[in-house]
């Protein structure tokens, strides 16, 4: 072959090589608009947008296990298969704006460390219709794994945890509760493509490898069906017999709920710090009373999802008062009370409840309590809990 031929034919190949290189890096690439298009799964499924066919004349009269909040027959149909998500997702100001927390059914909010906080979300009714990109994914601790147990064993979405000895030690609580066999879902454990590191997905943002974890709802459950996780827990053997799994709700309670009941109160504005001087994490609720909800800033600046770009914001807000004890290690971990008894402020419908909480071990449910010791009924609707320091002061 002539040498001006072969250089040709070498050409040629080397644009079509460098070309299916790059469709099949647009192809892996996953989207941070809030669906995922292309990847496939653990599960050998695709994570594409999962639309329920809903009637719109259908009715809106089914509550959620979680939070009591209305949907129809349809989107409880494909909850019932599944059991809820709990997510541990970042807050650090680089990690900002974060995927999902819009479409939470309830979130958790405490410090991880150093003043930095961190959130325990749990998806399950919201987020039936489509499939929802959850960003960024970190590490578990010890105080929201006792959180999420009072929920009987949701999958609990984590990038490894917290594993210096002593009582901050989550990855040994984890598998000491049994979780690794039946709802424990590590990053570590399942990897890619369910859980991908994107590098763009904060456009216009040199973001550090550590606020990178992405995964969606989708591709989270289609790997619970693959390992048998789904409403029902695995069978057990117990002295050689089969013992059945039990579905997730059995013996769960849940909150105690009521409708909107707008305006009743007149707290317009609630704020607090977690840590004083870190300014980044301060928090500020403002009641809007057209739709009965608290809207969160975080930093001075509006709390936004990535997914919708919509503010993040609650039907109720409650200030979780307890025993703070930290840093106690070099990594600074911290530990706060999540068992027995404790204050609380319960805000909802623009009015403020002081009260109190009540969990009496790490598995019982968590409750709260009026002042006379009633249990509150909270709004149909999304639940956010921030754990805060004896003392805290909160203003309203």
């Amino acid at each position: 072959m002539p040498k001006k031929t072969l250089l040709l034919a070498l050409a040629l190949y080397l644009v079509s090589a460098l070309g299916s290189f790059g469709i099949l890096r647009a192809v892996e690439k996953p989207s941070t608009a809030g669906i995922q298009t292309t990847q496939t799964d653990e599960a050998g499924g695709n994570n594409e947008l999962a639309l329920l066919n809903i009637d719109p004349k259908e009715a809106v009269d089914q509550p959620c296990p979680l939070n009591g909040k209305l949907y129809t027959e349809t989107e409880k149909s494909a909850w019932e298969k599944r059991r809820p998500l709990f997510v541990m997702i970042e807050n650090t100001p680089d990690a900002r704006p974060q995927s999902g927390l819009s479409a939470a059914d309830v979130v958790f909010e405490a410090v991880a460390e150093g003043g930095i906080t961190r959130f325990g979300a749990m998806f399950y009714c919201e987020v039936q219709t489509q499939v929802t990109t959850l960003a960024p994914i970190r590490s578990a601790r010890t105080y929201y794994i006792n959180f999420a147990s009072g929920f009987n064993r949701p999958l609990y979405v984590h990038v490894g945890g917290a594993n210096l000895p002593g009582p901050s030690d989550a990855l040994s609580q984890i598998d000491q509760y049994g979780w690794a066999g039946q709802n424990d879902f590590n990053q570590f454990s399942i990897g890619y493509p369910t859980f991908v590191r994107d590098a763009n997905r904060l456009a216009g943002k040199d973001v550090a490898t550590e606020h990178t974890m992405v995964t969606t709802t989708e591709a989270l459950w289609k790997v619970a069906e693959k390992r048998k996780w789904t409403n029902m827990s695995p069978d057990t053997k117990v002295k050689g017999k089969t013992v059945p799994g039990t579905d997730w709700k059995a013996g769960y309670i849940g909150w105690q709920t009521q409708d909107d009941q707008a305006g009743k109160g007149s707290v317009a504005k609630i704020n607090y710090d977690f840590w004083s001087g870190y300014d980044d994490y301060a928090v500020q609720w403002e009641y809007d009373q057209a739709s009965n909800s608290y809207i969160r800033s975080q930093g001075g600046e509006a709390h936004v999802d990535l997914n919708n770009n919509s503010r993040v914001s609650a039907k109720n807000v409650v200030v979780f008062l307890t025993t703070e004890k930290g840093p106690i290690n070099e990594a600074k971990h911290m530990l706060y009370t999540t068992e027995g008894t404790g204050e609380a402020l319960i805000f909802q419908n623009g009015e403020a409840i002081k009260g109190s909480w009540s969990k009496k071990t790490r598995e019982s449910e968590l409750e709260f309590l009026d002042a006379k010791g009633n249990p509150v009924k909270l709004v149909k609707g999304l639940v956010w809990v921030s754990v805060l320091a004896k003392n805290t002061a909160v203003t309203y």
